[in-house]
């Protein structure tokens, strides 16, 4: 790609970022999108204290920003949990280390870059000139600059290891502080128990009381066993759809509307009211028990204890991990035995496996593109429309990362059904899940499969030799360097602006189901933060600044202008649109640092072919142990901190467990925690009265379906 070409990408970019800065600012003032931007603050009463909304002029529409800058990390953690304040330390991170990297990177490296001789530059055609004069190919062979790379190379390494260490330090620390100053959770004092033995004689219900009363008498409180209930969660659904429909016929004067005819097509059957239809089939069913249940105690450290020791003589049974938090419970694949399970699990590799082969078409596609001469010659008819200065800058700067893009934004939604089938038991597992699925994807699929593309993709004898793998990368990676420049502009910029903060799909679906479909549901829907699929795009432009940083610098301030975006535009999203489904307590951060580890590590693998092909032997030889010395870094901070992130030591357990005696509110959450795991299609459920004007709004608490308590 030429100079001009990325100029052009970046000023489409740019002007769509404004556009959608600007129109956001505008339409978030007015209270009719109070719903769409500010959802959260609706659902929660919270709007009026918004005095910006519906007030002021131009300028104040820009009010936004500040509001999303001030509050305080202990504010934000307040608000929205600590995988919140992980989210946000994630940019952090990335605008310390990237910080750094554009000071040695711009004004170092770059310049030696650009006065190389390696590529004969004419500085007087320098717009039409590739992006390639300003890397690290530029530099002479031999040269004794490239010395200086190497310098920067373990300096650049020992800030990253550094920042790596204090923030897993800072959160791991910060996980403590959270869970002291927390009050009792259900998932604190219970465990879940799978694989109870069946017995003749007795429910899994009675086992479970019989085993954990022998066991563990002091501390044992109360158990739920897990139902299949698959069938009445369908029935419920259909009476949540009757009730709504119920709601519009009693709206109507004609009481004949609503009743309905229960055989085929509505004939030869007589007329039944739809209340007592579905009054009987909750009636009839009733959920079978599953070889699983709910274990919970009177003090977490007894919970942890359970969790964490084989229960009985057979490995195979009375197996227990920690419970989630209720909310957090993802209930399907309660039922489904260990056979199912395992089958699921490799039909899920093979799943991915195709779904990776697969998306090579687009990425092929994609790469010829960013070689016009290679387009030429595949459709000859487009060589006089590709002549045109401006129409060959757009499709090579621009066209290729935002097809790309759109076929990656796919992805994440696919790695969520496939994490979900896989046996997981709660809803933040699954997204843990689906987001390193997404994170290797993108990996592969927009980083080896694009630099690897029509170079050595099918140079599989390669695989054979590991010691040519540096040298392959070596000569791949810097040539995709103005590609990836363009994709941090396009996915990083303009998709944060238009789907994060403008969120542009929600806007046209609210038009179209508001105005062209006249039916327009006002019930505020509050989203969760999608971490599986934004975790996973910020560590790969981490890992795209790290593994450039000394090939071409010049991506690294389009990377720091992402973090400075990205950083004030999700603290507005937390505190305005999203609201946490789940807590894990920060246990997004070893995928963050491990991933920075593999970025660091690529890094120094390239480094080593980049320096033996450029004649320096030494210096290609002195690489070697940096990788070795991270490996070691990295197996210290895992030793050091994971275990934090797997559960909590005893000494914070037993000091809640004291708290907890002298807590006058103690002996009601133990009451509250017998009925917390309870499967939410077991639990009551009442439908209000509908349809009834003011002066019958007393009538308005007593149920619709006037069975529906006693199911």
């Amino acid at each position: 790609m030429i100079l001009s070409a990325l100029l052009t990408s970046v000023g489409i970019n740019v002007a769509l970022c404004l556009v959608f800065f600007v129109s956001y600012s505008i339409l978030r003032n007015r209270p009719s999108n109070a719903e769409l931007y500010l959802p959260r603050l609706v659902a929660n009463g919270k709007l009026e204290e918004e005095d910006e909304v519906g007030r002021g002029g131009l300028l104040s529409c820009f009010r936004w920003v500040k509001r999303a800058w001030q509050p305080t990390e202990d504010e934000l953690l307040s608000i929205s949990g600590l995988d919140a304040v992980v989210f946000m330390r994630i940019f952090i991170f990335g605008l310390r280390v990237f910080r750094f990297a554009v000071i040695v990177g711009i004004f170092i490296l770059l310049p030696f870059n650009y006065m190389g001789n390696q590529l004969n530059i004419d500085f007087t055609d320098l717009p039409n000139k590739s992006l390639e004069t300003f890397s690290i190919s530029n530099v002479d062979d031999g040269s004794n600059r490239l010395w200086i790379h190497f310098s920067a190379i373990y300096i650049f390494t020992a800030v990253v290891c550094y920042l790596l260490y204090y923030e897993y330090d800072y959160i791991a620390s910060k996980r403590i502080a959270y869970f002291y100053s927390s009050k009792p959770r259900p998932s604190q004092f219970t465990i879940l128990v799978r694989s109870i033995p069946a017995s003749p004689d007795r429910s899994f219900s009675e086992s479970v009381e019989t085993f954990f009363s022998e066991y563990y008498p002091s501390t044992y409180l109360s158990h739920a066993v897990v139902r299949r209930t698959n069938k009445l969660k369908g029935l419920i659904n259909d009476a949540d759809k009757a009730y709504k429909k119920l709601v519009h016929l009693k709206s109507k004067k004609d009481s004949e509307q609503s009743s309905k005819r229960t055989c085929f097509m509505g004939l030869f059957r007589k007329k039944v009211d739809l209340l007592d239809h579905y009054e009987k089939k909750l009636e009839d069913i009733e959920g079978n028990e599953v070889p699983a249940a709910f274990v919970s105690f009177k003090t977490r450290l007894s919970a942890a204890v359970a969790a964490h020791l084989q229960q009985g003589v057979k490995p195979t049974k009375w197996l227990t991990e920690q419970a989630p938090d209720p909310q957090d419970v993802y209930w399907p694949f309660f039922s489904a035995s260990f056979v199912k399970i395992w089958i699921c699990n490799i039909a899920v590799i093979f799943a991915c496996i195709s779904i990776t082969i697969l998306f090579l078409v687009p990425v092929l596609l994609v790469q010829g593109l960013t070689h016009l001469d290679q387009l030429e010659i595949l459709l000859p008819f487009l060589t006089g429309v590709l002549k045109v200065k401006i129409i060959s800058q757009v499709i090579t700067g621009y066209l290729p990362s935002l097809i790309l893009d759109s076929f990656l934004s796919l992805v994440p939604p696919v790695m969520i059904v496939l994490s979900s089938i896989q046996g997981y038991i709660a809803l933040s597992q699954i997204e843990k899940s689906a987001c390193i699925k997404v994170l290797w994807f993108t990996i592969w699929n927009i980083f080896f499969a694009n630099v690897l593309s029509g170079t050595a993709l099918y140079r599989f004898d390669v695989l054979f030799e590991p010691k040519r793998i540096p040298e392959l990368l070596a000569v791949a990676v810097p040539a995709q360097a103005s590609f990836f420049i363009a994709y941090v502009v396009t996915s990083g910029w303009t998709k944060t602006f238009s789907s994060e903060l403008f969120r542009l799909k929600r806007l046209i679906w609210r038009h179209f189901k508001g105005n062209l479909c006249c039916k327009y549901d006002h019930e505020t829907k509050v989203p969760s933060n999608p971490y599986h699929s934004e975790i996973p795009r910020i560590l790969f432009f981490s890992l795209l600044g790290i593994t450039y940083f000394f090939l071409a610098p010049l991506i690294l301030p389009f990377l720091l202008i992402y973090y400075c975006f990205g950083y004030i535009i999700y603290r507005n999203q937390l505190l305005n649109v999203y609201e946490p489904k789940f807590e894990t307590g920060g246990k997004f951060w070893p995928v963050v640092h491990d991933a920075t580890i593999f970025s660091l590590i690529l890094m120094h693998i390239i480094a080593v072919g980049i320096f033996g092909l450029k004649k320096v032997p030494l210096a290609s030889s002195l690489t070697v142990p940096l990788p070795i010395i991270t490996l070691i870094f990295n197996s210290y901070c895992r030793r050091r901190f994971l275990p934090s992130f797997k559960g909590y030591p005893a000494e914070c357990l037993i000091n809640k467990d004291r708290v907890d005696i002298s807590d006058p509110v103690i002996s009601s959450f133990y009451r509250k925690l017998e009925s917390a795991y309870k499967d939410p299609s077991m639990k009551p459920v009442r439908y209000s009265e509908a349809g009834e004007s003011s002066s019958n709004s007393s009538s308005s608490t007593s149920p619709l379906l006037r069975g529906a308590d006693n199911y």
